[in-house]
């Protein structure tokens, strides 16, 4: 209904609000990707490797109808083949083409033994936008975070740091109401329905004072939490210093349980050989149980599940070797799970807009009272247009 009514309501603009002759903005943008992805899954090189390969285009279209009005919907074409596939039987493309939006926009249009092919929509967004104020409706990403890995603040669509190809992580169905009191003000509402028909509804308000960008934000979460959150971002000296808190309380036993506080803080630093470290640390009085490492892929993931235990630390390193080049490794550590996870990274440019990627992740905890390890190797060759 509401896809309907987006499309419908962008169709009818289109025709009654032309672009003017004298506008130098193109009435639309076209662009977007290929990428060709091998993985290799292993617990020992010793045991069964586990091979997938990953086929993904991405379309995003823009129209400007007029000065005011935009219109958006970007698509994801995935082709997935190999062993996983294969293993899984249908589980895994019924996974893949699950929605957890209001309109479900996640198809698979071939399905068999070896392989699936599956399309979703993951932004269709109408826009409307004036000097102070700014409106849209539609599947769109609401970001609210200020830190890297973990956004206890993102209470409308939270992603998996460790989900390697999809940078434009997920979106909502939402309505979304901003007002810019000032150049570095802003006030926001939000209201997202998801699948179960449950709601997310929160306001924000972000200021600067003393050099740092303040937020906070406040409101129902999922139709079952209160959710009240802070959040900045500032410099110290030569550091860059952010943070959030979120405390989510059931509303149904307010008087039997304190909630779940997620607390993050981090640093990070440009070095003049263009190198960038990354430090963060987050603290949750009530962490996510998870049964393997899958787990932390899953995009079903709130923002009240990033935790997986109750203190979690993170760094990384990048380094721009060449203006082709760059070189990086994360590491990641969970007392609880008596964990941890290693990244070394490559990126190279073959040409110009041609990018080669190596990725490798590697975890090792304790799951279900089992010694568990897992490795993951990825080979992506990357075409943008």
């Amino acid at each position: 209904m509401i896809c309907r009514l987006i499309l419908t309501l962008a169709a009818v603009l289109l025709f009654l609000l032309p672009v003017p002759a004298q506008e130098k903005q193109k009435p639309f943008e076209l662009n977007g990707y290929i990428t060709n992805m091998q993985s290799a899954m292993f617990d020992t090189l010793s045991k069964e490797v586990i091979f997938e390969n990953l086929i993904h285009n991405r379309l995003n279209f823009k129209a400007f109808l007029g000065k005011h009005i935009t219109f958006s919907t970007e698509i994801r074409n995935r082709l997935f083949t190999g062993d996983m596939v294969r293993s899984m039987g249908p589980a895994y493309p019924e996974m893949t083409a699950a929605d957890n939006g209001l309109v479900d926009m996640s198809w698979n249009l071939v399905s068999e033994n070896s392989f699936f092919l599956n399309t979703t929509v993951d932004r269709l967004w109408i826009d409307f936008s004036s000097e102070k104020f700014q409106a849209r409706i539609g599947r769109q990403r609401i970001n609210w975070g200020q830190t890297f890995v973990w956004n206890p603040n993102d209470i409308f669509n939270t992603y998996s740091f460790f989900d390697v190809d999809y940078v434009e992580r997920p979106g909502s169905d939402a309505i979304r109401l901003q007002y810019y009191p000032s150049y570095s003000s802003a006030v926001e509402l939000a209201v997202k329905v998801d699948s179960e028909k449950d709601v997310t509804a929160a306001g924000l308000g972000r200021f600067n004072i003393w050099g740092y960008d303040f937020q906070f934000l406040a409101g129902w979460s999922n139709s079952s939490d209160i959710v009240a959150g802070a959040g900045w971002s500032g410099a110290l000296g030569s550091l860059s210093f952010r943070g959030e808190a979120t405390w989510f309380h059931p509303a149904r036993s307010f008087a039997d349980t304190t909630g779940t506080i997620l607390l993050t803080a981090g640093f990070d630093r440009v070095f003049e050989d263009n190198s960038v470290a990354q430090v963060q640390l987050m603290y949750c009085n009530d962490p996510l149980r998870i049964g393997n490492f899958m787990g932390l892929y899953s995009g079903d993931l709130t923002a009240r599940d990033l935790a997986f235990s109750k203190f979690t630390a993170f760094g990384q390193y990048t380094w721009s070797a060449t203006p082709l080049l760059n070189i990086g490794a994360s590491a990641m550590w969970f007392p609880d799970l008596k964990g941890w996870f290693a990244g070394p990274s490559l990126d190279y440019s073959l040409a110009e807009n041609l990018d080669f990627s190596f990725i490798m992740q590697h975890f090792r905890g304790n799951l279900s009272k089992v010694d568990t390890r897992l490795t993951l190797v990825y080979l992506r060759v990357k075409l943008s247009f």
